[in-house]
C-alpha cells in the first residue's frame, strides 16, 4: 500500500525566537504540556537530550486507552529543526515521522508541523490484525494527527508567548 499521501502539515508565527521556540519542542519531558495525546516523555538515556540519533519514550493517552511509543531523533538542529521517528512499542519497526521546522518570520517564528505515515506502517497494522482495513485505520490516525497537530501549535504558541 503506497501511504505516500498520508502526509500533512500545520503552522503558526509565535512571537518569540527560532532557538526559543526550539527549546519548548525539543524538550520531549515537556511535550505532555502541548499535545493532547502525548501525556509525557523522557530520553531514554537523559545524558543525550535531543541530538540525532537519540531515543526517546513518548507516552500516548487516547480516553481510557494508554500506550508507549520508542522514538528515534533523526534531525535535531537548533533554531531550525526537530524531527524524530515514531518505532513503535518495541522500537523496532519506523511508523510516523513527526516534524518542525522554525524559521523567522514577522518578527517572531513560523513553525510548521509535519507528520508523515511511513511505508512499515502497513505491515505493522496487518500483523497485529490480518482482516484490518488499513487504509481506514490510517485515515482515522489523520483525522486525529490533525487535530491534534492544531492543538499542539495553539498550545505551543499559548505557553512559548505566555
Amino acid at each position: 500500500m503506497d501511504v505516500s499521501r498520508f502526509h500533512l502539515t500545520d503552522s503558526v508565527t509565535i512571537a518569540r525566537s527560532p532557538e526559543d521556540v526550539y527549546d519548548l519542542v525539543a524538550d520531549i519531558t515537556g511535550m505532555g504540556r502541548l499535545s493532547p495525546v502525548c501525556v509525557a516523555g523522557e530520553w531514554d538515556d537523559p545524558g543525550t537530550g535531543a541530538a540525532p540519533g537519540a531515543w526517546f519514550t513518548g507516552h500516548n493517552k487516547i480516553g481510557e486507552f494508554g500506550w508507549s511509543t520508542k522514538c528515534r531523533v533523526d534531525v535535531a538542529k537548533r533554531g531550525t529543526e526537530f524531527t524524530f521517528v515514531n518505532c513503535g512499542g518495541n522500537g523496532d519497526v519506523e511508523l510516523v515521522q513527526w516534524g518542525y521546522t522554525f524559521a523567522p518570520a514577522d518578527g517572531g517564528t513560523e513553525v510548521v508541523e509535519s507528520w508523515q505515515v511511513l511505508p512499515a506502517y502497513p505491515d505493522f497494522v496487518k500483523s497485529g490484525n490480518p482482516d484490518a482495513d488499513v487504509a481506514v485505520r490510517i485515515e482515522g490516525m489523520a483525522t486525529m494527527a490533525r487535530d491534534g497537530m492544531a492543538a499542539t501549535l495553539a498550545n505551543l504558541k499559548q505557553i512559548a508567548e505566555g
